[in-house]
This record gives C-alpha cells, structure tokens and sequence, in this order.
C-alpha cells in the first residue's frame, strides 16, 4: 500500500495579500450585481408568455435572479 504526503504550504498572510483579497471579492461582487442587473432587463423585456414558458411571473423576476424564488410555494400575491 502506498502513501502519499503532501507538503503544500499555504502562503503566509500579509497585509497586501489581504488588501488584493479583498479588492479580488469586491470585482466579483460588483460583476455579480452587474450580470444580475442584466438578467433582470432581459427578463423584464419579455412578454408574459414568454415568461409562463419559464415557469416565473413578472412579479417574480427579481426573485428569481436573484435565486430566491421557490415555484414550489405557488404565486405571490
């Protein structure tokens, strides 16, 4: 039976490595917020059929982009 160690170390925490860190999670953030935006124009630019076909009400639209709707609790009111 083989084993197999590993050796890897992580690197050791600085402040700039903590700085690029966070100014790396701010990017994703902001391009995160930037591709549900326009997620949530398409949508809205749909007719309600197309939106049916989805299985999303227009009511719903921010919801679902943003992953919070449940079909399975039925339509809001």
């Amino acid at each position: 039976m083989t084993t197999i160690y590993t050796t890897a170390q992580t690197a050791p925490a600085t402040a700039f490595g903590g700085f690029t860190r966070m100014l790396g999670n701010w990017a994703n953030g902001l391009a995160a917020y930037w591709v549900r935006r326009e997620a949530i124009k398409a949508l809205r630019a749909m007719n309600d059929r197309e939106l049916r076909d989805i299985g999303i009400h227009r009511s719903h639209i921010e919801d679902a982009v943003w992953g919070k709707f449940n079909p399975e609790f039925g339509p809001r009111r």
